[in-house]
């Protein structure tokens, strides 16, 4: 196994055990909750607490991430906000001198596209997914009183900042010889989620498509019948060596598919169950969920999930 394989495989196995939930913030002289690390050569990320956004972690509760390549330096997730995206700005440039020529947000949510004014008044432009547009068109004032309420000061010089660049399926952008796929695999866990495949390193930076380390919500929107086709359908069929969740510590893909795929598909068998036996969704919340409770966020998330799930299979 070649170094940075075993790395990765190392990690796997052990940061189930030690996120970051109840971790203080790493990197205190910044804003960044963690400072970058180069997963493999060219592709960094700066990991984001596990925990809910918070004043203390600034909203850097995923990942940051970014390539640098002979021309040109693309971002993908804004920040969650433009102290946050500032914070990233800086430790880009104690890495390379070359510009940042491209934003990514991996979808419409807070942390991937609040920090957006900053790298528009950098003169980057800013890619994301329509359905993404569309959510922050929609819901961009919404998500940005979230951040006020719970970053205070630091929310001050954040603006709600549109992405002026869209795509539906599928864009390449070569860039120094490197060709980046941002793609739309499918439906997945929120309105335009995407993910970045580099194929010549077999480097997935997946979203929130992937989880591992903390437990995947399930919002109201959410079709997770949809998530597992797009899994099986669109994702596994790359076979990434190396993934870069949205949330926790790089990875591999059999760490995230058991637990997102098999999460997903446990949940279910248990809520189909459930309905099948006549339960109804007071006692839906109470389903056996155990096996994942070493998750973060388990606390915050399960019963949720699954009265999301009894609602959405309900009618299936």
């Amino acid at each position: 196994m070649k170094p940075l394989a075993a790395a990765i495989a190392m990690i796997a196995v052990t940061t189930a055990a030690s996120a970051s939930e109840d971790i203080a913030d790493q990197y205190p002289q910044s804003e960044l909750y963690s400072k970058p690390v180069e997963v493999i050569p060219h592709v960094f990320s700066a990991i984001g607490a596990t925990a809910p956004p918070t004043y203390e972690n600034s909203g850097h509760n995923n990942n940051l991430s970014f390539i640098v390549t002979d021309d040109g330096v693309v971002v993908i997730n804004a920040g969650a906000s433009s102290r946050l995206a500032a914070a990233l700005h800086e430790e880009i440039k104690a890495v390379t001198d070359q510009p940042v020529v491209l934003v990514i947000n991996e979808n419409g949510q807070g942390h991937a596209m609040l920090g957006n004014g900053y790298w528009r008044d950098q003169g980057v432009d800013i890619l994301a997914h329509a359905d993404a547009i569309a959510e922050t068109t929609e819901n961009g004032d919404f998500i940005f009183q979230g951040m006020e309420r719970y970053n205070r000061d630091k929310a001050m010089g954040s603006r709600v900042e549109h992405a002026n660049l869209s795509f539906d399926d599928e864009k390449i952008v070569t860039l120094g010889g490197v060709e980046i796929h941002v793609l739309h695999l499918g439906p997945a866990h929120d309105p335009g989620d995407l993910q970045v495949w580099i194929p010549q390193w077999s480097m997935l930076i997946a979203g929130d498509i992937a989880f591992h380390e903390r437990m995947l919500p399930i919002f109201e929107h959410t079709c997770t019948s949809c998530w597992l086709e797009t899994w099986e359908d669109k994702l596994e069929p790359l076979n990434p060596t190396y993934v870069i969740p949205g949330h926790g510590h790089p990875t591999n893909l059999a760490q995230v598919r058991r637990y997102t795929r098999d999460y997903l598909i446990d949940l279910r068998a248990k809520i189909g169950a459930h309905i099948e036996e006549g339960g109804d969704l007071a006692s839906a919340y109470y389903v056996d969920q155990d096996r994942w409770r070493n998750l973060d966020t388990f606390e915050e998330l399960a019963t949720k999930n699954a009265g999301r799930v009894f609602e959405e299979m309900e009618w299936e």
